[in-house]
């Protein structure tokens, strides 16, 4: 082969490299945003109804179910790789066992968490403050994910790509 083919084959697969990950990227962006509008009310709802961040429910939830294309968000409705009993073994055409929670849908899945949350010890300190990164702190010295720092860094970057801190604005969490 001639250099000139091999150096215009080397700029088509470029090329190619380039079109895939900008394809790829708007494909998680498309998701995301699917996700975010789907679940978006309820964690408003929880939100108002807890003084939970929906922030800090959303950004976990999107990273703990792949944006609700994990096996366990699928199979399970569970968003937050939350451990427990399923029935997975029981249902024919699945071969898939997993050692976390089954819900009866997604919005289950949300107030499991959110009740989780509320009978955590610091919560009562917390409730109300939109300070998601405070709120990830303290869920992290916890023990909510295995992962520590690095958990908190990837919900962070979920807020933050996202812009979802700006649901935050509208609490409206009065106490009770």
């Amino acid at each position: 082969m001639t250099s000139k083919k091999m150096f215009r084959r080397g700029w088509f697969c470029a090329l190619l490299g380039i079109l895939l990950f900008i394809s790829s990227t708007a494909f998680s962006q498309r998701y995301a945003t699917n996700y975010v509008n789907k679940y978006k009310p309820v964690a408003i709802r929880i939100m108002n109804e807890k003084g939970i961040p929906a922030s800090v429910i959303l950004g976990i939830a999107m990273l703990e179910s792949g944006m609700g294309t994990s096996k366990n968000a699928r199979l399970l409705y569970n968003h937050f790789g939350i451990v427990g009993r399923n029935s997975l073994h029981k249902k024919k055409g699945v071969a898939y066992r997993s050692r976390y929670k089954e819900f009866a849908n997604a919005e289950a899945s949300f107030n499991y968490f959110a009740n989780m949350v509320t009978r955590k010890k610091w919560f009562p300190t917390l409730k109300g403050n939109v300070e998601y990164k405070l709120w990830l702190k303290h869920m992290n010295h916890a023990g909510y994910s295995s992962a520590g720092h690095e958990w908190v860094k990837r919900v962070t970057s979920m807020i933050n790509r996202y812009k979802l801190y700006k649901l935050d604005e509208q609490m409206a969490y009065t106490g009770s």
